[in-house]
């Protein structure tokens, strides 16, 4: 199977900037986004320990200051979450030694590595998320016929599917589904149904780009609306989902309050709507709600990859006058339509201006943009039109 070379990650140079002023950088993501590899490449002469080996786990919690005493000035401690009695002695230890960039930790549960950090680390940690590849880091690799965004949708962003190109995306989604459901999910709560939850995924991928409703979920599934709750939450935790909030300015009187979810890898998406080719994608009635989640994740990734949280957000009211993505710059606010036709049409700017009205009438500066699925960038009707491949040279 032919390998590809490593792909550059964006997030190294800020992390290495932190790893000179925080004694602990913890990075964050889905299983196999990547994480391990930066991890050594930002830190190659460190110790590394995987502390999902149960021996080395055992040690770790039996002892954990002898484990630390062992493993110091320098050190990769992966998938730490497991070992939650590490956390009290890091304090102690990076207290006491005042070495910068000393640990490195990583971890593919967030909500149980968040939870430790908050109690022990807090101001001694830079906390970072590394989401699977972005087109701007694929640019280099990518051939011509590869720089197709209905091909990126359906492959997904997963770096082993990029270093080994000829790995049938397909056998790599199943596997990837199965391994979570079956160990991190009863590692984080017990379902007693795993079919129900998978039901459960499959039925969240069907609404991507869709306002959240738990009580219809939970009426499809015989579940109550508090384990809906609970069970998006573990999405989340693993960076399976995420859920994009509703704008915040009162505009209108008018405005729905709740979020819209999203998946992370579109590949995943994709694989989860049984879609397997890019004819049936092209065809799908989801079609629009995928190039959807695929824009909005890439602008989500570039946040992160400069360690800054995401300020994305969508609007819409009671008339379904929606505004796809809001983004708050210090140059005002910034209106994106996303379509995914390659034609621009005269109603993907109905919306732009029925906000923009709205807008004026409150004093508000905004400026509006079109994201869409052809390949000319251009202005029209005071709207900026861009390609979707503008994003492999430039973030919006």
């Amino acid at each position: 199977m032919s390998k590809s070379p490593i792909v550059q990650r964006s997030m190294a140079a800020v992390l290495a900037t932190v790893l000179k002023q925080y004694p602990i950088v913890s990075i964050t993501g889905p299983r196999q986004s990547g994480k391990t590899t930066l991890c050594h490449l930002l830190g190659p002469g460190y110790q590394y320990v995987n502390l999902e080996i149960q021996e080395n786990r055992e040690f770790a919690s039996k002892d954990p200051g002898q484990f630390l005493e062992q493993y110091q000035d320098g050190v990769i401690l992966d998938e730490v979450q497991a070992v939650p009695e590490l956390f009290p002695y890091l304090q102690y230890l990076t207290d006491k030694r005042k070495r910068k960039g000393e640990y490195i930790l990583s971890g593919s549960q967030n909500f149980l590595l968040l939870e430790k950090i908050s109690q022990s680390l807090a101001g001694r940690v830079a906390i970072f998320s590394l989401l699977p590849l972005s087109i701007k880091e694929l640019s280099p690799y990518l051939s011509a016929s590869q720089r197709k965004w209905e091909y990126l949708c359906l492959r997904g962003f997963y770096p082993r599917l990029f270093a080994h190109k000829k790995m049938d995306a397909g056998i790599f989604y199943k596997s990837y589904f199965q391994t979570y459901v079956q160990r991190d999910i009863r590692q984080i709560i017990n379902v007693k149904d795993l079919k129900v939850f998978q039901q459960f995924i499959k039925l969240c991928a069907n609404r991507t780009g869709s306002v959240f409703n738990a009580n219809d979920i939970g009426g499809q599934l015989g579940i109550d609306s508090k384990t809906v709750a609970r069970w998006l939450s573990v999405l989340e935790a693993s960076y399976i989902i995420y859920q994009l909030p509703a704008y915040y300015e009162n505009l209108d009187k008018r405005i729905l309050k709740k979020p819209k979810i999203y998946f992370y890898d579109t590949g995943l998406l994709c694989y989860l709507l049984g879609i397997k080719s890019a004819a049936a994608l092209t065809k799908h009635t989801l079609l629009g709600s995928i190039f959807e989640n695929f824009i909005i994740t890439e602008c989500k990734k570039d946040y992160y990859n400069k360690g800054r949280e995401p300020e994305l957000y969508f609007w819409q009211d009671t008339n379904q006058r929606e505004i796809d993505l809001i983004i708050d710059k210090d140059t005002g606010t910034h209106l994106f339509e996303i379509k995914s036709g390659k034609t621009p049409l005269a109603y993907f700017f109905k919306n732009l201006n029925s906000f923009k009205g709205l807008a004026k009438e409150k004093g508000r500066k905004v400026k509006s943009h079109i994201i869409y699925g052809g390949n000319e960038s251009f202005k029209r009707e005071g709207h900026e039109l861009y390609s979707w491949n503008y994003l492999f040279e430039k973030y919006l």
